[in-house]
C-alpha cells in the first residue's frame, strides 16, 4: 500500500462512526423494547440520548489517547 497514513485515517473515521452508532442504536432498541413492555412512550428518547452521549464520550476518550492527550494528574493536585 502506498499511502499508509490515508488508510489509517479512513479506518479511524470508520471506527468513530461505529463508536457513535452502535451505542446509540443499542440504547434506542433497549428503550423501544422497554416502552413496549411497560406501555410508555418516552423511554426510547431517553435511552437514545444516553447511547449517543456515551458514544461521544467514547470518541473523546479515544481521540485524546490518539492525540497524545496530556496527563491531568498535575491539574488534580
Amino acid at each position: 500500500m502506498k499511502d499508509k497514513g490515508l488508510s489509517q485515517a479512513l479506518a479511524l473515521v470508520g471506527q468513530f462512526g461505529f463508536m457513535i452508532l452502535v451505542p446509540a442504536l443499542l440504547c434506542f432498541w433497549a428503550g423501544y423494547r422497554l416502552d413496549q413492555w411497560l406501555g410508555t412512550k418516552f423511554l426510547v428518547i431517553i435511552f437514545f440520548f444516553i447511547g449517543a452521549i456515551s458514544g461521544i464520550v467514547n470518541i473523546f476518550i479515544l481521540a485524546s489517547k490518539i492525540g497524545g492527550g496530556k496527563d491531568n494528574s498535575a491539574s488534580k493536585r
